[in-house]
């Protein structure tokens, strides 16, 4: 009889682990990709990593293709990857979310329309309730100083937030005589952080923030123009 209670209590044990492991493999199925996380250090730099461990007075990040050991005194903190969900459908060749909003501030600002609503789906995914950890907020995600700088009274008014997300645009494709790529790298890091670095920093997350919007407006057969404006490799 004892025998037989171990039997079952064991079978119970395994059909519990079995089903654990289905629904672990069918979360994976239906999750996208685990997202990665930035390390923030105390330099500035901002790497892109899947892990990491405390060592001793070492912090171990675990970044693409290995491992990096650094002074956990040198580790300022460790910062999600912002994600949002889309509200409206992404801009297809013809038409995009917001487009008459976009296509206003396009005209007022002489800011490539395209160029606009790249930016907005890389910050925003077309979300205008987006909130992000750093409290930038609204379609073009502007921090309350660039909100307020830009009278923008409501940032989660579509038109209040295009407008004065277009007009930060272009006073940063003049202040870099029209290099799209300076202007969208100091869109997301700063332009303290451009002029650190003379020219896009080194920080993986602002890098694939150019290339994607650049490639994009590539694709797009466009090339935004504030008067005339050209993409610099």
């Amino acid at each position: 009889m004892a025998a037989l209670r171990f039997r079952m209590k064991h079978k119970t044990r395994i059909s519990q682990f079995v089903a654990l492991v289905l629904v672990c493999a069918a979360s994976a199925f239906a999750s996208p990709a685990v997202r990665a996380d930035y390390a923030v250090l105390r330099s500035g730099a901002r790497l892109h990593i899947t892990g990491y461990e405390h060592v001793g007075d070492h912090v171990v990040l675990t970044v693409q293709g290995g491992s990096v050991e650094i002074a956990a005194d040198e580790l300022v903190s460790v910062e999600p990857e912002d994600q949002f969900a889309a509200i409206v459908a992404k801009p297809s060749d013809s038409t995009a979310p917001f487009g008459d909003l976009i296509h206003a501030a396009a005209q007022k600002h002489g800011v490539d329309e395209k160029l606009i609503t790249r930016v907005i789906a890389e910050e925003s995914n077309f979300n205008p309730k987006a909130v992000s950890r750093k409290r930038a907020q609204g379609l073009m995600q502007l921090l309350p100083t660039t909100a307020a700088k830009y009278s923008v009274g409501n940032v989660f008014d579509p038109a209040q937030n295009i407008d004065g997300g277009t007009h930060y645009l272009k006073d940063l494709l003049a202040k870099y005589s029209g290099d799209v790529k300076l202007a969208l790298a100091a869109y997301n890091a700063g332009p303290d952080m451009v002029t650190r670095y003379g020219g896009v920093p080194p920080f993986p997350e602002t890098q694939k923030y150019v290339r994607a919007i650049t490639e994009k407006l590539s694709r797009d057969s466009a090339t935004p123009t504030l008067a005339a404006i050209t993409l610099k490799n």
